[in-house]
C-alpha cells in the first residue's frame, strides 16, 4: 500500500504574473529551466548526512508540479500545461496540472500552491478568503476532494 494522492488542479491565473514568477511558475510546472533564485517556493530542506555520518539540513530544489508521463499509483498520464488561452481576458493564464503526491510533500506543495491561489482570477473564489484550485483523491477511492485555500491555508485531504 502507498500513501499517493491525485492532485488536480484547474486554475485560471490573472494576467498580473511578472516574468520572473512566469520564469519560476514554469520552472515547477516542468517546463522550463530553474531561475537563479527561487522566490515563490524559496527553499527546499531536506535532511542528509554529512561526510561524519551527522544528519544536517541541505536545500535541494525540486520541482513541485513537474511530473509528466505515465501515472504510477492514480493511472492515466500526469502532465501540467501553463497557457493564454484567447478566450480569457486578455493577458491571463490558464494551469491546468495532474499529479501524483505523497503527503511528505504536502509542506512544500501548499507554498505554492498558496501562491497560486493568491494569483487566481475571481472566479475560483466562492466566499470571501476561500480560493478552490481543484481536487485530491487517494490513489484507491474513487472520491475526490475539493483543493482549496482557505485564508491563506491548504485545506489537505
Amino acid at each position: 500500500m502507498a500513501d499517493i494522492y491525485e492532485l488536480s488542479i484547474v486554475l485560471n491565473l490573472r494576467a498580473d504574473l511578472s516574468d520572473d514568477e512566469l520564469a519560476e511558475l514554469r520552472w515547477h510546472l516542468g517546463l522550463g529551466p530553474q531561475p537563479g533564485t527561487l522566490r515563490i517556493v524559496p527553499e527546499f530542506p531536506i535532511v542528509v548526512e554529512d561526510h561524519s555520518g551527522q544528519p544536517v539540513i541541505e536545500d535541494h530544489p525540486v520541482p513541485l508540479l513537474g511530473q509528466h508521463g505515465d501515472a504510477w499509483k492514480v493511472d492515466g498520464a500526469l502532465t501540467s500545461v501553463l497557457l493564454r488561452p484567447a478566450d480569457l481576458e486578455k493577458g491571463a493564464w490558464a494551469l491546468t496540472a495532474r499529479q501524483e503526491i505523497h503527503p511528505d510533500q504536502f509542506d512544500s506543495i501548499a507554498g505554492l500552491l498558496s501562491w497560486l491561489a493568491g494569483k487566481a482570477d475571481g472566479r475560483h473564489c466562492p466566499e470571501a478568503g476561500t480560493v478552490r484550485l481543484g481536487w485530491t483523491r487517494f490513489y484507491e477511492s474513487d472520491r475526490f476532494e475539493p483543493l482549496v485555500v482557505r485564508d491563506g491555508q491548504v485545506v489537505w485531504p
